[in-house]
């Protein structure tokens, strides 16, 4: 017999597990009083097994991760306004990524009487705010209060099919005391679902057919990927068409890689000069493509934008020139436009020579040793040391450019709003949807601070996900460092030794920040030990089952 909710609490715990929601990340307070009864009374088995969160930075940026490693909806709650402001930055690179998360608060209980689960408590005044969802209003689809406890299974469908349907995204729901604690009715429990997920939208035929026009015209075609899917239908399909139409494919900025890095039509990770080069650029779910004051068109070219959302609708300014929109289901879309298509393929050879060249120049880089070494040298060692089929979550650290990929799904960067502290949590969220794959976390110094790394490495030894993680030392914060260069390349402060604002140094021993985890560390300098660093590192991953962390001195 399935089990039966006599709680708002438990019927929404049911609820989201009932829509393949199987892990709640959750970091307690005193909102969390009947979700921790409903666990008690029920066992995990009827609601998503819960993950303590020792903080709500890891627990936001773990469900991104799981999510773009099974495509599922994710679960966060957080403890009433306090810690949904601590939720906010994740939810910012959530909305940007378009990852479905449920993200839910606690809210201060609203009545001071006897009713159960009224004020009880100092902080129950303290924390109140006139408007809870307003600390994340605007990188959310949706938003919404339980103000009844019959009400907790509809608002789940409905928070679910909203966070699924594309262009997908972060839903909110706040949760007072007082209606989570309310006895249910019979007839309000297991209820039927009330809003299913709508289907991936299909592209007009209409619109296809004039992409393919435009793509069997072109002398000189491009597309330019910034992800792909969790399912790898995006990658599998624009391989395809690639190699129909003969035409390059480069991966500009990616959140979520598309082709195996060796694939021969890959051009690699930069378009200033591609753009410059091709007569009609397709463009597939990419934000940024190239960068418009650094990239000249040439006259005549046209541009085609491809994905659920190709004019990027929730960014309040995106100036990229359109000359055909293509709104779809991105896999989908490009499976058409394989039908449309003409056979091109006899042309590959010659392109696939010059970006071979290419590519060769590329790998050049990555085997150029020097201390400090250089970020396309560590790039190199830690592809090699991990192989192919591993996943790299990447924040600041390694290179995409030398770094092997079997193929999609391989490399997740971080989302365009860059909220930093990602990338450690993600690569457990992504070890914990597959433990026996090989993950490592690859960020810079400054991106390991704001990661929380004694929180990680708690959730990394009581959940059992032993990960790598690549410490990327170079003291600085060098994304401000190389954009004051950019705006001043002969100004004052390109001069200095040391940039206002910019240094890290002294720097923390992030071996001991390790070890207070049980975790293994060793930190590099010299580029001869790296790869046997690796080694060593890898090896404590898969036989003792501990975080191994390997710092390395890199170059600016």
């Amino acid at each position: 017999m399935s089990f039966v909710p006599e709680t708002a609490a438990e019927a929404l715990l049911a609820r989201l597990k009932s829509h393949g929601v199987d892990t709640l990340f959750a970091n307690g307070g005193t909102d969390f009083a009947s979700i921790i009864e409903a666990y008690a009374r029920a066992g995990e088995a009827a609601f998503p097994t819960p993950l303590v969160m020792p903080h709500e930075t890891a627990a936001v940026a773990m469900a991104h991760g799981r999510y773009l490693a099974t495509g599922r909806p994710q679960a966060v709650m957080a403890h009433v306004t306090v810690g949904l402001a601590n939720c906010v930055m994740g939810v910012i690179n959530a909305a940007a990524d378009n990852v479905p998360l449920i993200v839910m608060s606690g809210k201060t209980p609203i009545t001071e009487g006897a009713r159960l689960g009224a004020r009880n408590v100092p902080i129950h005044w303290g924390q109140d705010l006139r408007d809870v969802a307003s600390v994340v209003r605007s990188a959310c689809k949706w938003e919404y209060e339980l103000r009844y406890g019959e009400e907790a299974e509809a608002v789940i469908d409905r928070a679910v099919a909203v966070a699924m349907t594309e262009p997908r995204g972060p839903v909110f729901i706040a949760l007072p005391r007082e209606p989570l604690a309310e006895k249910l009715p019979r007839e309000a429990v297991n209820t039927p679902l009330r809003a299913d997920l709508s289907a991936d939208p299909h592209p007009a035929p209409g619109a296809i057919a004039r992409a393919a026009e435009l793509l069997a015209g072109a002398a000189r075609p491009l597309a330019i990927a910034g992800r792909g899917d969790p399912e790898g239908r995006v990658g599998a399909n624009l391989q395809a068409l690639a190699e129909k139409l003969a035409m390059p494919v480069a991966e500009y900025w990616p959140t979520r890689n598309v082709l195996p890095s060796a694939h021969p039509l890959h051009a690699g990770f930069e378009t200033s000069t591609l753009v410059g080069e091709a007569d009609v650029i397709l463009v597939i779910d990419s934000l940024v493509p190239w960068i418009i004051n650094q990239a000249k068109l040439s006259e005549g070219t046209k541009v085609i934008q491809l994905g659920a959302d190709p004019l990027f609708g929730r960014f309040p300014m995106r100036g990229f020139p359109v000359d055909l929109a293509v709104a779809g289901d991105p896999a989908a879309a490009l499976a058409a436009l394989i039908e449309a298509a003409p056979d091109k393929s006899a042309a590959r050879p010659a392109i696939e020579a010059q970006l071979a060249d290419d590519r060769a120049s590329r790998m050049a880089k990555a085997a150029e040793a020097s201390k400090p070494m250089t970020p396309a040298y560590v790039s190199g060692c830690v592809s090699a040391a991990l192989g192919a089929k591993a996943a790299i979550v990447n924040e600041l650290g390694v290179q995409p450019a030398f770094v092997d990929t079997a193929g999609p799904n391989g490399f997740f960067g971080h989302s365009l709003s860059a909220g930093l502290g990602w990338g450690l949590p993600a690569a457990l969220g992504v070890a914990h949807a597959d433990p026996e794959r090989l993950v490592a976390a690859c960020i810079g110094d400054g991106s390991y601070m704001f990661a929380n790394p004694v929180a990680c490495g708690q959730i990394s030894e009581a959940v059992g996900l032993p990960i790598l993680v690549v410490v990327m030392h170079n003291g600085v914060w060098n994304a401000v460092r190389r954009a004051t260069l950019s705006l001043y390349p002969d100004g004052v402060a390109s001069k200095q030794n040391v940039m206002s604002i910019t240094s890290l140094e002294p720097a923390p021993d992030y071996a001991l920040v390790a070890a207070a985890s049980r975790g293994w560390s060793e930190r590099v300098d010299d580029p001869v030990r790296l790869p046997q660093a690796l080694a060593e590192a890898v090896r404590v991953i898969r036989e003792e089952r501990r975080m191994a962390t390997v710092e390395v001195m890199v170059s600016y």
